[in-house]
């Protein structure tokens, strides 16, 4: 695994989506940062990181999504690779916030985004950006945070992670065409709350209550509403709140 490693930055995932224009880029390659002045995360949202706390890192991935009806394939395994790297270390009740969001008990601790860019030739080529909070244990104004240090109550050496969880990426893209089925099921089975009764808001504002029920093969969320109707959502057409 061919590794960057990088002081400041104002995004990994932006440089290394600009590294990636070049065709002979490494498959699998790392970016990672100890501070990031202008973190993304999902909706356009900004990611706060205390400066060499936590995990900051960008991976890239190729040759796997060929179609943009895929995409979300490659959200399914890198959430289930953070998962599994974090289970290894004995962090309790983890689940994945749909779309992606890591979760402990009902704390944030990572959140993933996936870039994809197609190429001309029709290729999709993904960078994929992790932020994991590692021994940061002061989260301000975000009540909903937590950290691996605060779960564990010790420090914990962050820089573990960027081979760990690569090197589960390129596991379980070897076994995707055999083991999809599996994954997916692993998938749905780490879901946040999924099956309990929880309210959400809409793009009117509006709160409503429904029931996870699953995720569709292009990433919307299957929530059972009160009328026992079943309605798909993207990620800008709901939040849920918890």
């Amino acid at each position: 695994m061919k590794l960057i490693k990088l002081d400041a930055i104002d995004s990994t995932n932006d440089f290394l989506k600009s590294l990636s224009t070049q065709d002979e880029l490494e498959n699998f390659i790392v970016v990672t940062a100890e501070n990031q002045t202008k973190g993304k995360g999902q909706r356009g949202s900004k990611w706060e990181s205390e400066k060499g706390k936590n995990l900051i890192m960008s991976t890239l991935v190729k040759d796997f999504l060929f179609d943009n009806e895929q995409v979300f394939n490659l959200s399914v395994i890198v959430s289930l690779s953070v998962i599994e790297v974090l289970k290894s270390l004995n962090i309790p009740e983890l689940s994945i916030k749909w779309p992606n969001d890591i979760m402990s008990y009902n704390k944030k601790i990572g959140g993933i985004l996936i870039e994809n860019t197609i190429k001309s030739d029709g290729r999709i080529v993904s960078v994929v950006g992790l932020g994991l909070n590692v021994n940061q244990t002061n989260f301000g104004e975000l009540p909903q945070a937590s950290s691996l240090c605060v779960i564990l109550n010790k420090t914990v050496d962050k820089e573990i992670f960027p081979a760990l969880i690569t090197d589960k990426i390129k596991e379980k893209i070897a076994l995707w065409e055999r083991s999809s089925y599996v994954f997916w099921q692993d998938y749905f089975n780490s879901l946040f709350r999924k099956g309990v009764p929880m309210p959400f808001k809409n793009l009117e504002d509006r709160n409503f209550m429904g029931i996870i029920q699953g995720v569709s093969s292009v990433g919307k969320i299957q929530i059972l509403l009160e009328d026992d109707s079943v309605s798909e959502f993207d990620i800008k057409e709901i939040k849920m709140l918890y």
